[in-house]
């Protein structure tokens, strides 16, 4: 089982997120369990403030090194394995599927929900192992991009998806975005589901979809393209692709 603990000054914010959907299911099948920790629980003081001016001056507050300290060591007390501190920020490195397969396969994370101005600098290269960042953007909390995280990472968990294979074709999975998806029924509008996916001919539906999949990337995002590691028939269909 994957443990997450987040560090958070509102954890009230995870209640309905934690209960629905995917990560109700990755909980009850015993995939993950999520723990949230109050970091106000770890402040001094008689209005046990987290955050103070930062030196040098400058708009806003930040967030005071000694309350997330203090809960990060008393993880580090508790857990009984190694685990990956992992701070939510606009400055850290983008998240991509490739770095969530990468955390799909550890025991324990520890995302940081920064507030304010951020965190202390000397927390970031004390303790954090990893900062990301789930969009060029601003929030006004690292909670939604810590449930971004946690639900991207829950649906590599082994047993948490009905169709292991769905995940394999799903879009960044191999560097490209997903190929266009149709169902019932076959005629909507006006508009017909393409022939070539009622034909029944599945090396010309593998085709196809590797076609709309290469014609999709290179529209939305053509920066795709040029990192992808395509294959000598890739290249032929996306000749074919900018032909038309």
């Amino acid at each position: 089982m994957m443990r997450i603990d987040v560090l958070t000054l509102f954890p009230g914010i995870f209640s309905g997120f934690l209960d629905e959907g995917i990560i109700r299911r990755a909980r009850l099948a015993d995939a993950l369990a999520v723990h949230l920790l109050n970091l106000r629980e770890f402040c001094t003081g008689n209005h046990r403030p987290a955050d103070d001016y930062p030196f040098g001056g400058g708009a806003g507050m930040l967030m005071k090194p000694e309350p997330v300290a203090d809960a990060l060591n008393y993880l580090d007390s508790i857990l009984q394995a190694d685990r990956q501190v992992i701070y939510l920020s606009p400055a850290g490195m983008p998240l991509t599927q490739a770095t969530v397969r990468l955390l799909s396969g550890c025991d324990n994370l520890v995302l940081l929900c920064g507030h304010y101005e951020g965190i202390d600098q000397r927390i970031i290269d004390r303790y954090v192992d990893m900062e990301l960042s789930v969009g060029d953007y601003i929030l006004s909390g690292g909670e939604p991009a810590a449930m971004i995280l946690i639900d991207a990472v829950a649906r590599l968990l082994p047993g948490v998806l009905g169709s292991e294979e769905s995940i394999l074709w799903e879009s960044f999975e191999d560097g490209l975005l997903e190929y266009p998806q149709y169902t019932r029924p076959a005629e909507f509008e006006g508009e017909s589901v393409p022939e070539v996916l009622l034909s029944g001919n599945h090396g010309a539906i593998s085709r196809w979809r590797r076609k709309e999949s290469l014609r999709r990337t290179l529209k939305q995002r053509p920066d795709l393209v040029i990192k992808a590691d395509l294959s000598a028939s890739d290249r032929l269909l996306l000749q074919e692709v900018l032909m038309e």
